[in-house]
């Protein structure tokens, strides 16, 4: 598989973490793990992807739209094909969609059942564009206008992004009661707006960061388990391993990184 990354422009730099060019040769089978972001999928060329749920292959759509995956979800893809994607930040997507972004836990949604005909439209474009460069203006001309249909929901997303930046801090040991005391709301709505317009309690949120943060370490290849733990503010190693396995479905010490592009998925590289 090859793999490239894109900047987006600053308009756009709050909402979106990267857009991505994914190409795939020959067949191949991986897992997708909890990075905390929601992303969308345009195939622009070749085979669909497939994922599989009850133990069945089935293929997704030209428009995908990732939601929050949990859970490890098997996919493959079959044969050569070329993505392009949107990867935003975990509390961006809710900007640019009407609906609560928890119904899409786990799963592979078509977007054009969520948005229409204006996506269909996009993806047209997308595939009649000479360059990356030129879909990357069509993208954000579409996201652009997307948030603006969406303005009074703003405050809200940035209340969001301002309770993520405190739970993603190495010093970070508070309650959200104080959390949301602090930013003039209750606990009980706090958790509500995060689950909304994110798809996770802040509780998981931290989780996943804490994941995300051990993937990266595990990648790099010089660190014990017990390290790893303490670095990523484990309680100890068998908290830690309890954790990885809850998200990858095996422990760290028989997680094979080279089988899998989560790191290059990870929003915390």
């Amino acid at each position: 598989m090859q793999y490239k990354e894109y900047t987006p422009s600053v308009a756009l730099s709050t909402y979106v973490k990267c857009y991505y060019v994914s190409d795939s040769f020959t067949a191949t089978e991986d897992r997708a793990f909890a990075t905390g972001c929601v992303e969308i999928m345009f195939n622009l060329e070749g085979v669909r992807w497939e994922t599989k749920i009850n133990d069945q292959f089935s293929a997704t759509h030209d428009i995908e739209l990732w939601g929050q995956i949990i859970k490890p979800l098997v996919f493959r893809i079959p044969g050569k094909n070329r993505m392009f994607g949107i990867r935003f930040y975990p509390h961006a997507v809710s900007a640019f969609l009407n609906e609560d972004i928890s119904l899409f836990n786990d799963g592979v949604t078509d977007l054009t059942s969520v948005i229409g005909q204006p996506v269909q439209e996009l993806y047209k474009q997308l595939l009649d564009a000479e360059s990356t460069n030129q879909r990357i203006i069509l993208i954000e001309a579409f996201l652009l206008k997307r948030l603006s249909l969406f303005e009074m929901k703003l405050d809200k997303v940035k209340l969001v992004q301002a309770v993520m930046s405190e739970l993603k801090k190495e010093d970070f040991f508070d309650n959200i009661s104080n959390v949301a005391s602090r930013h003039g709301i209750t606990s009980r709505y706090l958790q509500k707006i995060f689950l909304r317009h994110t798809g996770v309690t802040p509780k998981l949120y931290s989780k996943i960061n804490r994941f995300q943060d051990s993937l990266l370490l595990l990648g790099k290849g010089d660190s014990s388990l017990t390290s790893v733990a303490y670095d990523c503010g484990y309680f100890d190693q068998s908290h830690f391993i309890r954790e990885f396995k809850s998200f990858t479905g095996n422990s760290p010490s028989f997680f094979k990184i080279d089988n899998t592009s989560a790191l290059l998925a990870s929003p915390n590289k």
